[in-house]
């Protein structure tokens, strides 16, 4: 293992705290907006009154606005396609995306396709786009970590149904944190969050670039995670849990955990994830939670020494594994797979696929070959992934 080369550049300004939304209209001001165009979900922001004080500050800032709603888990292409026409149509120069990561990363595929003629899909299949409207968030999910991340991801509802993901050098230039607007998220939501926002430091934790500092941000960052969620549960409208939770989402996708090593060198388990929230309609955390300890599992099995030793370090680290004496690092990463199974149980979140309603016909052979016709022959990452791991890695899920 080596120190790798990495660069670190966070645009994004995090407004954190009670009633920051009102200082909406003044940051689309100060990044440049004079027409802002609001996309959101289900309504549940008009329902909570977020919306009319988001419309409030708009005003009192002199900011022009119209809104798109009906964003859905798993956001669909051909909503962002309509929001991108209407953003050119009416003259827009600034996104506003408020709710989760859905909404958030719907606001980026429209911010990106208004300012290249509405096409912003050739930049999912490749292209790297060198133009975007600006983006502004406000958060009412922790869980994706979008609000501060250079990627978004979109289901292709108008082609070929499959799930895409963008990474662009385009951040929001804020993201507005105010944690009482998580209280109302219902348990199941909140632990789908936990364990998304969980994986994005997973998924940076193992790399072949070791780097200290990095590693300790990585653990203190999990750690906090493992912590929150389950007083999170216990406790929906606890300030403390909530506001640990949706600031750990924000740095854990922010490529702050990447310090130390090159993107590149990260992932696996959202690869394995992605087709199956994006055939299936599942929750994406959700689906995660079943795929880490999977993938987990595999490293532990067919990893090399190091591998094998990185696994058991974030077994002791993360969940508190005794190093035993006699305890070989593949005895203590295996039962760092056990603990984090448990907490994942703990927190009312699956193992298996069978528990997100996946027909069992379907494991390991279709949701395999979905995910390997999607994303090539093999899975780069820690451990590189070909078919076979892959297909070994989805029956562990049985």
């Amino acid at each position: 293992m080596e120190y790798g080369n990495f660069s670190f550049h966070m645009d994004a300004e995090i407004v954190f705290g009670r009633d920051t939304e009102s200082n909406a209209g003044r940051l689309v001001k100060k990044y440049g907006g004079t027409k802002a165009m609001i996309v959101y979900g289900s309504g549940s922001i008009k329902k909570s009154g977020l919306y009319d004080r988001v419309v409030e500050s708009l005003t009192e800032s002199g900011i022009m606005f119209i809104d798109l709603g009906g964003v859905l888990p798993n956001p669909r292409r051909s909503l962002a396609e309509k929001g991108a026409r209407l953003a050119i149509d009416e003259g827009v120069d600034f996104i506003l995306g408020v709710g989760g990561g859905s909404a958030i990363d719907t606001a980026k595929a429209i911010a990106i396709g208004a300012a290249n003629d509405g096409d912003f899909w050739q930049f999912y299949l490749g292209k790297a786009p060198e133009k975007a409207l600006p983006v502004g968030t406000i958060v009412t999910i922790a869980a994706s970590g979008s609000e501060t991340s250079r990627s978004a991801v979109l289901v292709d509802d108008v082609d070929k149904g499959i799930k895409k993901g963008l990474w662009s050098r385009f951040r929001p230039r804020f993201a507005i944190m105010n944690p009482e607007l998580t209280y109302t998220l219902p348990p199941y939501q909140t632990a789908a969050g936990c364990v998304d926002i969980l994986s994005h430091t997973f998924m940076r934790y193992f790399s072949n670039y070791p780097s200290y500092i990095g590693d300790r941000l990585c653990e203190a960052t999990m750690l906090t995670v493992v912590k929150y969620a389950p007083i999170a549960l216990e406790e929906p409208h606890s300030y403390e849990a909530r506001a640990e939770i949706l600031l750990t989402g924000s740095l854990s996708h922010s490529d702050l955990m990447f310090i130390g090593r090159p993107e590149a060198s990260a992932g696996g388990e959202h690869a394995l994830e992605s087709q199956l929230s994006g055939y299936y309609d599942t929750a994406h955390g959700a689906g995660l939670a079943v795929m880490m300890p999977a993938m987990l599992k595999y490293i532990v099995l067919h990893g090399t020494e190091e591998q094998v030793a990185r696994a058991a370090r974030f077994a002791v680290s993360v969940f508190g594994v005794n190093e035993e004496p006699d305890a070989s690092l593949k005895d203590i990463a295996g039962l760092g797979v056990e603990c984090f199974k448990s907490w994942i149980k703990s927190i009312g979140m699956p193992v298996t696929l069978r528990e997100l309603g996946i027909p069992e016909s379907d494991i390991p052979d279709a949701v395999a070959e979905r995910c390997v016709k999607v994303r090539g022959k093999t899975i780069p990452g820690f451990i590189d992934l070909d078919e076979t791991a892959v297909r070994e890695i989805y029956q562990f899920t049985v």
